[in-house]
């Protein structure tokens, strides 16, 4: 099939100047695209430094890869980190494989303020295995995919949930030991489950160890402790937090309430302590008022007032100036 201009691989007979380029946020795809080529440019010196970098270029530092399958003895769901997802990719060439590369199909993109989601339901993982013999293997599932919405556009999870997988012999091989009936029954057994060969299964069961023990690695690292010096210290601050008390809110300080006295003695005094306490109490009215006054704007002095005490010893009848000039009773 020849590729037509709407082909964002269509390279112009003209030259590169009238190649039409498709930029990242029309297509995430693209990107996928660019990590099958990055896969296929591995070679068998590729270290793990090669690996970081892959996964440094294609992945978001807090980037998290989760596989889902059904196995005989049950549904499994591996989640790995970022720290993990290098050796991922690794180990499935580690066991046999020579070529890996997904096709998605009829894919469909939704944008978000920060990201972009891509949901494939027909994906296929595809792993080229040249031993214990030469087998195709095609794993069909759903792939789920978020990139971040920038210039680098790096994966932020990557999600697979297998359905399905069929391993292809090549049908020369089958008629190379057509009489053997011992090749024929080797040929016959499946070398991956699921898709995925045994490397790449018994890293994902180690990475459930490995996973929870991401926080011992990274302060033996920083702080260069022991393995059970750091396992007690995460411990003891892992406790510290199970048994710290939760924090209370802040509650904002209540203003209390000032009492007025009472400037008026008991009426069962003699006439010469009436006398005296009632010219004491003209002058705490005065002085209360002007306090007030100068406190409250618009509060003027209270001329007349009758203050009855109550039996707690607040006001429980006064007569007050409100700023519009009118007189309020307060109970």
């Amino acid at each position: 099939m020849s590729s037509t201009p709407h082909d964002p691989f269509y390279s112009s007979p003209f030259g590169p100047f009238y190649r039409r380029h498709t930029p990242y946020m029309v297509q995430p795809e693209y990107r996928i695209y660019e990590m099958n080529k990055r896969l296929q440019s591995r070679t068998e010196d590729s270290d793990n430094l090669w690996w970081d970098a892959f996964a440094t270029e294609f992945f978001e530092d807090d980037a998290t890869l989760t596989l889902s399958f059904c196995l005989e003895d049950g549904p499994k769901r591996y989640t790995i980190g970022r720290t993990l997802i290098p050796r991922y990719f690794s180990t499935v060439f580690e066991g046999g494989v020579t070529d890996l590369y997904y096709i998605l199909k009829h894919s469909k993109e939704s944008y978000h303020n920060s990201s972009i989601t891509v949901d494939c339901d027909q994906c296929a993982m595809v792993t080229q295995h040249g031993k214990p013999m030469f087998t195709k293997v095609c794993t069909e599932g759903r792939l789920t995919l978020e990139f971040t919405f920038d210039d680098l556009m790096r994966i932020k999870t990557w999600h697979f949930t297998i359905r399905q997988y069929r391993e292809l012999v090549p049908r020369s091989i089958l008629a190379m030991h057509a009489q053997d009936p011992q090749v024929l029954d080797q040929l016959s057994k499946n070398i991956t489950r699921m898709g995925l060969t045994n490397f790449t299964l018994n890293y994902l069961r180690l990475c459930v160890i490995l996973e929870p023990m991401q926080e011992l690695m990274s302060r033996h690292k920083t702080y260069n402790l022991s393995p059970r010096d750091c396992l007690k210290t995460c411990l003891f601050q892992k406790w510290q937090r199970m048994v710290a008390p939760p924090a209370e809110p802040t509650r904002q300080p209540t203003t209390k309430r000032r009492k007025r006295k009472n400037s008026t003695s008991s009426t069962s005094n003699s006439s010469a302590g009436n006398n005296a306490n009632s010219s004491g109490s003209k002058k705490k009215t005065t002085a209360a008022n002007l306090s007030l006054s100068s406190q409250v704007p618009g509060l003027g002095a209270i001329p007349n007032c009758s203050l009855n005490p109550g039996r707690d010893g607040d006001l429980c009848h006064s007569t007050a100036v409100t700023p519009s000039g009118q007189f309020k009773e307060k109970h």
